[in-house]
C-alpha cells in the first residue's frame, strides 16, 4: 500500500531534488549554448539528441511509466514474495523490449539524419551524433522502469536525484571539449573528430551514469533483479498484462512521432533547431520541478485507488492534483511570460548573439500560457492510464498533435514573419489548450461531475494574484525604459530583469496574505521546513 502521506511534504522532496536536477541541467544547456552558439554545429547536436529524447519522452518517460505504474501497483497488492518474482520478470521482459527497440534505432540512424536534414557536411555530423545518441534510448528505459518499481514502492526522493549525475558528467565533457584543440571557428566541416567523439560519448555516458544511480537505488532498497526466464506460462505474465494496453498506447506513441517530426522538420528548414529546443528547455524546466513532483507522488495513489475501485478517493486524487498544480503553475507562467524575454538575453550569452537569446525568451513567454494546461493533460492522462484506459489518452493526443500541426501549417503559409521558435512554441501550447479541455469531458464522461470548483476557486485565486503581480513588474520594467536608461547593454538588461522580479515577487507575496492560496502556503513551509533541515 502506498503511504497517504501529504502531496506538498511528499511532492516536497521529489521537488527538492528535481530542482537541483533541473538546476544542473539549466547550467548544462547554459554552457552548451554558450560553447557551440545556435549555428549549424548546434542544430546538429541538438536534432541529433531529438532522436533518443523523442521515445524517451513519448513512450518511456511518459507513457511507459504512467502504464507501468498501475500494473507494479496493483502487484503490490499481492504478497511480497509473488511481487518481487512478478516484478522481476516485469523488467526482464521490458529490458528485452528496450534493447531491441534500441538496436533498430541505431540501425535506422543514417536514414534519420539523411531524413531531417539536407545533404552536406551538417547531415554527416547529425549522423554521428546519432550514432553516438541513439544507445541512449536503452538506458532511458532502465532509468524509466526502475524509477517506476521505486515509486511503487513509495520511494520518491532518491530517484529524483539521477538526473543530476548525467547533468554533472555532461557539464565536465563539456570542460573537455573546451580544453581540446580545435578550430577557432566551429561549423560542421571545421570541428575535430575528437571534438565530435568527446561530445557525443560524454553525453551518452551521462545517461548511463543517471540509469546507474536508479539501480543503486533500487538495490538499497533491499529489491534483488534476478534474470528469470522460465518457460511459459510464468514469462508470459508480464507480456499479458503490458500487451493488453499496447494497442492504443501505439497509436499514441506514432500520433506523438508524426507531430515531432513536423516540429523538427520545420526546425531544421528554418535553421531554428536549437532556438527551439533551448526555448523548449526552459519552459520545461518550471515543468519538470512542480508538475512532475506532484505526479509522480500522485500516480501511486491513483493507481491504488483504482485497485481498490474507490471511485470517490479517484476524483479526490485528482481534484487535490489539479488544485496544487494550477495553483503553483499559473504565477510560474506569469514570470516566465514578463521576464523570459529579458532574462533570456541575460543567460545565454556568449556564442548566442543578442537577437537569438531575446527570441528564445519571446518564445518562453508567448507560449507560457500552456505550461498549466500541460500539467493538467499529464494528469488526465495518468488518470486514465492508473484504470488501463489506453484508448482516451491516445485520441487526446491525436487531438492535440492534429491541432499543432494545423497551428503550424496556418503560421507558416499566413503569418511567414513569425519567428519560428515562436510558432512551435504556441503550437504546442495550444495543442495542451485543447487537450485539457477534451481530458476533462472524457473524465467528467466516465466518473461523472469531478467537483472541480475547488479547483477553479484555487486557479482564479492564483490567477489573480499573479495577473495583479504581473502588471505591476511590467509597468515598472516600462518605467524604468521610459526614463531613458540604456536596457540594451548587459548592466541594463540585469537592471530591469532585477527590478521586474523585485517589484512583481514583492507584490505577489503581499498579495498572499490578502487572497488566501492554502495550495502555495502549503508547498512554502514545507520548503522553509527542508530548509532548517
Amino acid at each position: 500500500m502506498i503511504a497517504r502521506t501529504g502531496l506538498a511534504a511528499s511532492g516536497g522532496q521529489v521537488a527538492i531534488a528535481t530542482l537541483m536536477s533541473r538546476a544542473t541541467g539549466f547550467l548544462r544547456t547554459v554552457l552548451l549554448a554558450a560553447v557551440l552558439g545556435v549555428g549549424a554545429v548546434a542544430d546538429a547536436y541538438n536534432g541529433a539528441n531529438v532522436f533518443p529524447n523523442m521515445v524517451y519522452s513519448l513512450l518511456l518517460g511518459g507513457v511507459l511509466s504512467s502504464v507501468v505504474v498501475p500494473i507494479l501497483a496493483r502487484s503490490r497488492l499481492r504478497s511480497r514474495a509473488i511481487d518481487d518474482e512478478f516484478v522481476q520478470r516485469f523488467l526482464n521482459v521490458s529490458v528485452v523490449v528496450a534493447l531491441l527497440v534500441t538496436a533498430a534505432m541505431v540501425a535506422v540512424a543514417p536514414w534519420l539524419a539523411d531524413f531531417f536534414v539536407g545533404a552536406g557536411a551538417q547531415r554527416d555530423l547529425t549522423r554521428l551524433w546519432a550514432y553516438c545518441f541513439l544507445p541512449q534510448v536503452f538506458f532511458y528505459a532502465i532509468a524509466a522502469l526502475v524509477t517506476a518499481v521505486l515509486n511503487v514502492r513509495a520511494s520518491f526522493g532518491a530517484p529524483s536525484w539521477a538526473p543530476l549525475a548525467n547533468n554533472l558528467i555532461v557539464i565536465v565533457t563539456v570542460g573537455i571539449f573546451v580544453a581540446l584543440p580545435g578550430p577557432t571557428v566551429l561549423s560542421p566541416s571545421s570541428i575535430s573528430p575528437m571534438q565530435v567523439l568527446v561530445l557525443g560519448a560524454g553525453t551518452t555516458v551521462g545517461i548511463v551514469g543517471q540509469a546507474g544511480w536508479c539501480l543503486v537505488i533500487l538495490r538499497r532498497t533491499g529489491f534483488r533483479w534476478r534474470w528469470r526466464v522460465r518457460v511459459l506460462p510464468y514469462t508470459m505474465r508480464p507480456i499479458r498484462t503490458g500487451a493488453r494496453l499496447a494497442g492504443w498506447v501505439i497509436v499514441y506513441v506514432i500520433a506523438s512521432q508524426i507531430g515531432v517530426v513536423v516540429v523538427t522538420h520545420v526546425a531544421f528548414d528554418r535553421a531554428s533547431v536549437s532556438t527551439y529546443t533551448y526555448a523548449d528547455l526552459l519552459i520545461a524546466l518550471p515543468y519538470g520541478v512542480v508538475a512532475v513532483s506532484i505526479l509522480t507522488v500522485l500516480t501511486p495513489r491513483l493507481a491504488n485507488a483504482v485497485s481498490l475501485g474507490r471511485l470517490g478517493h479517484i476524483r479526490a486524487e485528482l481534484r487535490l492534483g489539479g488544485r496544487y498544480l494550477l495553483a503553483l503553475l499559473i504565477p510560474i507562467a506569469g514570470a516566465l511570460a514578463v521576464l523570459a524575454p529579458t532574462a533570456s538575453v541575460l543567460v545565454f550569452g556568449g556564442r548566442v548573439d543578442a537577437t537569438d537569446a531575446s527570441l528564445i525568451g519571446q518564445a518562453v513567454a508567448a507560449s507560457a500560457f500552456g505550461l498549466p494546461a500541460l500539467a493538467i493533460v499529464m494528469l488526465q492522462l495518468r488518470v486514465c492510464y492508473c484504470a488501463d484506459e489506453t484508448r482516451t489518452p491516445a485520441l487526446i493526443n491525436v487531438l492535440m498533435v492534429a491541432v499543432k500541426i494545423l497551428v503550424i501549417f496556418i503560421g507558416v503559409a499566413v503569418i511567414p514573419a513569425v519567428p519560428t521558435a515562436v510558432l512551435l512554441c504556441v503550437s504546442g501550447s495550444l495543442s495542451y489548450v485543447v487537450g485539457a479541455l477534451a481530458g476533462h469531458f472524457a473524465l467528467r464522461r466516465r466518473y461523472g461531475l469531478l467537483g472541480f470548483r475547488r479547483v477553479a476557486e484555487a486557479a482564479a485565486r492564483s490567477g489573480t494574484v499573479t495577473a495583479v503581480a504581473a502588471l505591476t513588474a511590467v509597468a515598472v520594467m516600462m518605467g524604468i525604459c521610459q526614463f531613458s536608461f540604456d536596457t540594451t547593454g548587459f548592466a541594463g538588461r540585469i537592471l530591469l530583469a532585477s527590478a521586474g522580479a523585485t517589484v512583481g515577487v514583492a507584490v505577489f507575496t503581499y498579495l498572499l496574505r490578502i487572497i488566501r492560496v492554502p495550495e502555495i502556503s502549503r508547498v512554502m513551509d514545507v520548503c522553509r521546513s527542508a530548509i532548517r533541515r
